[in-house]
């Protein structure tokens, strides 16, 4: 029988882990923010500032050094956590960039958490939205 989301994200909860707003509000040097929403949710909703914007469908190839939509920052020694709009989508791509060997964390609650604790919020405009989506 084919697995379902629910099964997905135990499995992925089982093998990432997951960092609170908290914890990501206080970040050091050695963390990237990963933003996987789609560029329509930064567009109507913000970002993290500071936060790269990888799309989730470009993820896996943004990060394999052999793919043609390889990007660079994926090669740095850094602890990647991504976000999401509630926490599930990233949890699966942290899973995903866990198993192509980043260090790989998932922030509990995602953007909408984030924003409820009062936390800044960056504008992300339209005209980067397209830029961003151009790289790959």
């Amino acid at each position: 029988m084919a697995k379902g989301y629910k099964e997905m994200l135990a499995e992925a909860e089982s093998v990432v882990q997951s960092v609170s707003v908290a914890e990501m509000a206080a970040k050091g040097e050695d963390v990237v923010l990963v933003d996987i929403r789609d560029p329509r949710e930064l567009e109507r909703e913000g970002t993290i500032e500071g936060a790269l914007h990888a799309p989730r469908g470009m993820l896996e190839f943004w990060i394999d050094p052999e793919s043609p939509y390889h990007k660079p920052v994926f090669a740095e020694d850094k602890t990647f956590v991504f976000f999401c709009a509630a926490g599930w989508r990233s949890l699966l791509a942290a899973q995903v960039a866990q198993d192509m060997g980043l260090k790989a964390r998932s922030m509990r609650g995602g953007f909408a958490e984030w924003k409820e604790g009062g936390h800044p919020v960056a504008e992300k405009k339209r005209r980067d939205a397209q830029a961003v989506d151009n790289q790959g």
